[in-house]
């Protein structure tokens, strides 16, 4: 158990630091976009649509580390004057009623358009461009994918924490 808690977070670990190269990536991009664009007066074809792919892979690789650090946006009225234990209650219920079913439609979602994707070679239609939607639709299965499993070890955590009364690590 503690090989799978610890192969996931790094894991996750190396996708998000993989994902930030992609940030810098697209603040290379857009400057120079904007500069061809408004100083020479020469947009390229090609620009918009490579800034969704990389600003969209860049989210997604980021969401099973943020879940990693339980750094999601949550509202914590009660929650944060709770202790430990029934934050964990609080966790657990909400990952098996909530978070499990959303994400298992995600992911099986994302597998069949993936998949049609690869299998009838479409293309992204937003420019003249036409890139294929195939790898980016890959990067949105393998984060979706990534962060069901981060979740999966804050279940088995958040139980170990209920069961036990002490963190799991």
């Amino acid at each position: 158990m503690r090989k799978f808690i610890h192969t996931v977070d790094t894991i996750s670990e190396w996708t998000a630091k993989t994902g930030r190269w992609f940030i810098i990536a697209l603040v290379v991009l857009v400057t120079t976009e904007v500069t061809l664009r408004y100083v020479f007066n020469k947009p390229t074809l090609w620009g918009y649509e490579l800034h969704v792919m990389l600003a969209a892979s860049s989210y997604i690789l980021a969401f099973a580390y943020t879940h990693k650090l339980r750094a999601h946006v949550r509202v914590d009225i009660i929650y944060a004057h709770l202790p430990p234990r029934g934050q964990a209650l609080i966790d657990f219920l909400g990952t098996l009623l909530l978070f499990f079913p959303f994400i298992f439609l995600l992911c099986f979602t994302a597998w069949s358009w993936m998949f049609d994707a690869w299998a009838t070679g479409e293309k992204m239609p937003i420019t003249g461009w036409y890139p294929p939607a195939g790898p980016l639709r890959t990067v949105i299965l393998y984060g979706l994918c990534l962060f069901a499993l981060q979740a999966i070890v804050h279940f088995i955590r958040d139980t170990y924490l209920l069961m036990r009364g002490k963190p799991y690590d």
